[in-house]
């Protein structure tokens, strides 16, 4: 760790996720991440080498999350300019700046920035409210990061389409609530669906998200994989997203 960088300011904190060995500033009252990331980095399965793109980073956690568990260069894109500079701090924070790149960028701008068939692999956990809906926050940064603003779920699929390399992977995480309209939208960009996982808290509680993984340029028949619970009947978290929790980095 870079003990230079890890002053934080009195609006932010700094949170560890030790099973990573990572330390993050976030914002104290702004949009702050909770267990998505961490669940769309263990579903992605990064390989050794790839090169990956994550669209609307936030504080940078899915790029440095896969840096961590594999050897892979991670650009990590940020529309929102304070977001973007806290990702790049904590890149320093954490010495991956061999690994992780962040790039202030509205998806929409992203082909004059990037080649296509640029990434083996595009991530993304993208805001899943519609504008007018759900409830404003009052904290600044939140409403940004959970509705669509100047992208839409229509642009995140164009955007991962036009950066993925033919037969390359593009691995999301979304609410239920727009899992048709994914669909949907997949099928008018020629995106063949792969794996989807449904995500409960537990398993008396109806799917709040899903993780589905597509490709481009290659076919192939949907597999729905187990249903993965946050938490046990007990109410403490399940033995799986501890596993995922408690990763075991490889040296």
């Amino acid at each position: 760790m870079n003990e230079t960088f890890a002053h934080v300011a009195e609006h932010e904190t700094l949170d560890e996720l030790t099973g990573y060995d990572l330390r993050l500033v976030q914002p104290r009252h702004g949009y702050r991440f909770s267990v998505d990331p961490l669940l769309l980095a263990d579903f992605a399965g990064v390989r050794r080498g790839e090169k990956v793109i994550d669209l609307g980073t936030g504080c940078g956690v899915i790029p440095f999350l896969l840096a961590r568990i594999e050897e892979c260069a991670v650009t990590g894109v940020e529309f929102q300019p304070t977001m973007a500079q806290i990702a790049a701090r904590n890149v320093v924070l954490n010495d991956l700046s061999g690994r992780v790149e962040i790039v202030e960028e509205d998806v929409i701008s992203l082909k004059a920035r990037f080649p296509v068939d640029s990434f083996d692999l595009v991530v993304s956990n993208p805001p899943y409210r519609r504008p007018g809906t759900g409830k404003v926050s009052p904290r600044a940064g939140r409403d940004d990061a959970r509705h669509e603003t100047s992208a839409t779920l229509a642009d995140f699929l164009a955007a991962a389409k036009y950066l993925v390399k033919p037969s390359g992977r593009i691995c999301l995480i979304y609410h239920t609530c727009r899992l048709a309209e994914l669909m949907a939208q997949a099928a008018v960009q020629k995106l063949a669906p792969l794996r989807l996982r449904m995500v409960h808290g537990n398993s008396r509680m109806e799917a709040r998200m899903f993780m589905i993984e597509m490709a481009k340029g290659r076919t192939g028949e949907l597999r729905v994989e187990a249903p993965l619970m946050v938490r046990g009947d007990d109410g403490g978290y399940s033995e799986e997203k501890l596993r995922i929790y408690r990763k075991t980095l490889k040296p």
